[in-house]
C-alpha cells in the first residue's frame, strides 16, 4: 500500500535516475528463482548517494510516525538489504535497531536475529524490496517466535505481486512501502525512458511473471 503518491512519484524517479531499478523489456533479465523479468531491482545502490538515502531515510521515518504514532517500537531491518537503511531509520527516529537473518547461523550463538530483543518488544520491519513476500515473512515469523509484536512493515518498494499481497494477508501484517511498481514504470514512460509498447509487456509481466518468464 502506498502511503502517500507523490512520495512515491519522488521514490520512483530517484530509483531510476541512479539505476537502481533498469527496465529492459527486450532483453530480459534471469532472476536466481529462474523467472525471466524485465526489470531488475537494487535499492542497496541508494545508500551511495547521501540526498537519496537521506530523502528515503526521511520519508520512511515519517511513516513510521504517522502510522503507528504513540507506539514505542524497535526497527528491525531484513538481511541483508535493509540493514543499511533501516539503521538510518532507526538512527533519524532516535529508536533501537536489530537485523533478522534468512536462517541461523551456523556457528557462534547461532542467532537468526542479531541485537539486543527485550521481551514482549513491539517491532516494525524495515524492507528494501518486496517481490512474493517470503523473506520479509521469514523475518517476521522469526521476531514472533521469539515473542516480539510485529505492528507493520515499511518497504522502499514493491513489484505489487498478488502472491504477496496473499501472503500479507495470511498473517494480518500491514504493509506500506515509500513506491511501487505502477508509478515506476508510470514515471519511466512520462521520462521517454520507455514507450508504449514497452509498458504494455511490462504491465503483462507483473500480471503474471511465471507464464510471462516462459514465453
Amino acid at each position: 500500500m502506498i502511503f502517500d503518491q507523490q512520495t512515491a512519484v519522488e521514490t520512483a524517479n530517484y530509483l531510476l535516475q541512479i539505476n537502481a531499478i533498469k527496465l529492459n523489456p527486450e532483453n530480459p533479465f534471469l532472476w536466481a528463482s529462474g523467472w525471466k523479468s524485465p526489470i531488475y531491482c537494487d535499492n542497496r545502490i541508494t545508500l551511495s548517494y547521501p540526498e537519496i538515502r537521506n530523502y528515503l531515510c526521511n520519508q520512511l521515518a515519517i511513516q513510521a510516525k504517522s502510522i503507528y504514532k504513540n507506539e514505542k517500537f524497535i526497527i528491525a531491518g531484513v538481511a541483508t538489504g535493509a540493514i543499511g537503511i533501516g539503521v538510518l531509520v532507526a538512527q533519524k527516529l532516535n529508536l533501537p535497531f536489530i537485523y533478522v537473518r534468512p536462517e541461523q547461523k551456523k556457528h557462534g550463538r547461532k542467532n537468526q536475529i542479531e541485537g539486543y530483543l527485550p521481551d514482549n518488544s513491539k517491532v516494525v520491519v524495515i524492507e528494501d524490496l518486496i517481490s512474493t513476500g517470503k523473506s520479509s515473512l521469514i523475518a517476521v515469523e522469526a521476531l514472533k517466535n521469539k515473542g516480539a509484536s510485529v505492528i507493520g512493515m515499511l518497504g522502499l518498494f514493491t513489484y505489487g505481486f498478488k502472491i504477496a499481497d496473499e501472503n500479507f494477508k495470511k498473517l494480518k501484517l500491514k504493509l506500506n512501502t515509500l513506491s511501487d511498481y505502477d508509478t515506476l514504470i508510470n514515471e519511466a514512460l512520462n521520462q521517454n525512458m520507455i514507450n508504449s509498447d514497452s509498458l504494455s509487456k511490462l504491465s503483462e509481466w507483473r500480471k503474471s511473471p511465471d507464464i510471462w518468464s516462459s514465453q
